[in-house]
């Protein structure tokens, strides 16, 4: 272990022994006080418990989960809300030592391992990894939120009956957003269904949807891009005649110029097909900024993008005016 790691160790075992713990779940009248770290998860605990909770997100738009680390404030939020929820599945990975030191102390709920290990997307290099970007799939999503609802329900149960109709109603609209993700990602040309992104992060995507996904980068952004690996890539964007790649709202595009230019030298016209939400949502307080309209964004984006058929607005018309720049 690196010098600065063990520094690191000590000032968080330290920091969580001085910090007043709050005396647990509110009363009540009261509500509950939840700091979730990522929008996907936060939006979820929103859709289910309502008024009964309050919400801090530590990770807002265009935030990278992979390389995010807890600020002093965010440390002050924790070790005094009534409960932390995270993902899980090693995607907050600087954060996941202080989680699991906070855990001793207070409720910790890492939704995203309520997914059962044979529908997780196992890591090539590492056996015993998987992918953690399991909101790309709304079938997959539906094992957070029945695993969201039952952790409010334990933290405060007097509100189940209320927190059971929420996660109903957010299990429906999962449902219709499958549906029609089904639908209009279908109507791309089977040669053309094929996703190139800045990194490895809608592989549960592409396998909920018969899509062939390919990041620059891996599972984590921490992975490097090496040249070889953006040359094979160039060399598939003009064998295949892929005429669109799409840049990521929470990581840097230069890598995506590359792939770019490489086929441009080879006389092969490549463009971006939009921007796509991939581990950080859109701005508070839109419809993008919201799990359901995140991925109706990606989804519409995506099938419009390729050639496929897709309304504008997308599945419940509240998407922005310039996805229908990306057609």
């Amino acid at each position: 272990m690196s010098i600065s790691r063990i520094v690191h160790s000590c000032l968080v075992t330290l920091t969580i022994g001085l910090m007043p713990l709050s005396s647990g779940p509110a009363a009540s009248e009261e509500r509950l006080d939840i700091v979730a770290t990522t929008g996907m998860v936060a939006d979820t605990l929103h859709q289910i418990g309502g008024d009964h909770i309050s919400i801090r997100n530590l990770m807002g738009p265009g935030v990278d989960p992979h390389l995010y680390r807890q600020t002093r404030s965010d440390i002050a939020a924790m070790t005094r809300a009534d409960a932390i929820f995270w993902n899980g599945l090693y995607l907050e990975a600087q954060l996941e030592e202080f989680l699991f030191r906070l855990s001793e102390h207070r409720p910790v709920f890492a939704l995203g391992e309520a997914v059962p290990e044979d529908q997780r997307l196992s890591h090539e290099d590492y056996s015993d990894q998987y992918d953690p970007h399991i909101w790309m799939d709304p079938q997959r999503w539906r094992y957070v939120a029945e695993a969201a609802r039952d952790a409010l329900i334990e933290l405060d149960p007097e509100h189940r009956e209320d927190y059971q109709a929420n996660a109903e109603d957010f299990l429906t609209q999962l449902d219709r957003l499958d549906e029609y993700a089904r639908k209009t990602l279908s109507s791309v040309p089977e040669s053309s269904q094929i996703l190139v992104t800045a990194h490895d992060a809608f592989g549960y995507l592409g396998d909920a949807y018969g899509y062939d996904v390919l990041g620059i980068q891996g599972f984590s952004t921490e992975s490097e891009a090496g040249l070889a690996r953006i040359e094979n890539l160039v060399d598939l964007l003009v064998e295949r005649q892929i005429s669109a790649i799409f840049i990521e709202s929470s990581v840097p595009r230069r890598n995506i110029e590359a792939l770019i230019e490489g086929a441009a030298s080879q006389g092969h016209d490549v463009s971006v097909g939009g921007e796509l939400f991939s581990d950080a949502m859109g701005p508070a307080g839109t419809y993008e900024g919201t799990y359901i309209g995140m991925i109706d964004h990606n989804v519409t984006y995506i099938t419009r993008a390729l050639g496929g058929e897709a309304p504008a607005h997308g599945l419940n018309a509240k998407l922005a005016d310039d996805a229908e720049d990306n057609q």
